[in-house]
């Protein structure tokens, strides 16, 4: 099976216990919880049975064993994440106010995922990548984004395959050059998968038809929309397909579009029809929210496949 490779930060999440606005006065958390979207995503695609790895960096700390144990013990090729020794483990305080937004404060930058390692670890995973993986939240500096999209050409000239998750948080949007990389990994695509309204963001287009039909024109060779409760449409040169969200009681969103990313790449890759791969897909994402902690609702495909059976659908 090909290999998926991500690159971009590992944290702990760190959650407060009551909805509320932000984080000026004391309040009761939870956490560490291990974290940070293309280590959620990855860790996804490790539980479905795909051969992946990830390139990071973490702090010689608690936080970073939390992470590097998680992503070993479910499969994940940690071979090209690096221990900083001198700054912490990125972290991501979160906040749900009560119609459900959330308010960060991040620790990425600074942190020791503010950096990628380099050296013969993480250069043999790179070459050792059919599929690159790239996430929006992770183009937080010049030399971070520099390496995403280097890495997507080298993959990309030797018939290998790119996806690309916006994954856009108001936190780091602002930064200087985020528009312009995501522009740059975009014109680098194969399969992209926007959230919501982020299908428009990168296009000149004023609907998400529009949109669509702007990105496939472009040479981007699928486009799936996800749209939360509202489901999930793909979009190719041979039409659309549509797949309604499962009804869950949710407990806590983190995470969703990161499972369904990781779930739906790794069977697109594998080249299974559609309709099932967004099927069990959408099932990964429902079954991530359905446990508090954004990586703990993660899931092996044999218990995405009896959950999707189990509310009715053939897959």
């Amino acid at each position: 099976m090909k290999k998926i490779v991500v690159a971009g930060e590992i944290l702990v999440e760190i959650m407060a216990d009551s909805p509320g606005d932000g984080f000026r006065v004391p309040i009761a958390l939870t956490g560490p919880f291990p974290s940070g979207a293309p280590a959620i995503f990855i860790d996804q695609v490790a539980r479905m049975g795909q051969p992946c790895g990830m390139i990071s960096m973490v702090g010689d700390d608690d936080f970073g064993r939390v992470n590097l144990d998680r992503l070993a013990a479910d499969g994940v090729d940690v071979s090209a994440i690096g221990i900083d020794p001198d700054r912490p483990t990125g972290s991501a305080f979160v906040r749900y106010r009560p119609d459900g937004a959330r308010d960060f404060v991040f620790n990425i930058r600074h942190s020791a995922c503010g950096a990628l390692p380099k050296g013969a670890a993480v250069e043999a995973l790179l070459n050792a990548a059919d599929h690159l993986h790239v996430m929006g939240s992770s183009l937080s500096s010049p030399d971070i984004i520099a390496f995403n999209i280097a890495a997507a050409r080298a993959v990309r000239a030797r018939g290998g395959t790119v996806s690309f998750d916006p994954n856009l948080r108001k936190e780091i949007l602002g930064a200087r050059g985020v528009a312009e990389a995501m522009r740059s990994v975009l014109s680098l695509t194969d399969l992209f998968l926007p959230s919501g309204e982020e299908i428009m963001l990168l296009t000149a287009a004023q609907t998400s038809e529009g949109a669509v039909e702007e990105l496939l024109a472009s040479g981007i060779r699928a486009v799936v929309h996800k749209q939360g409760a509202a489901g999930v449409t793909y979009h190719d040169a041979t039409g659309r397909r549509f797949v309604p969200a499962f009804r869950v009681d949710e407990i806590d969103p983190t995470g969703a579009g990161d499972c369904f990313g990781g779930a739906f790449v790794a069977l697109w890759l594998r080249g299974e029809g559609i309709e099932r791969a967004l099927t069990l897909a959408a099932a990964a994402g429902a079954l991530a929210v359905t446990k508090r902690g954004p990586m703990e609702g993660a899931a092996h495909l044999e218990e995405i496949a009896a959950f999707a059976t189990a509310q009715g659908r053939a897959v």
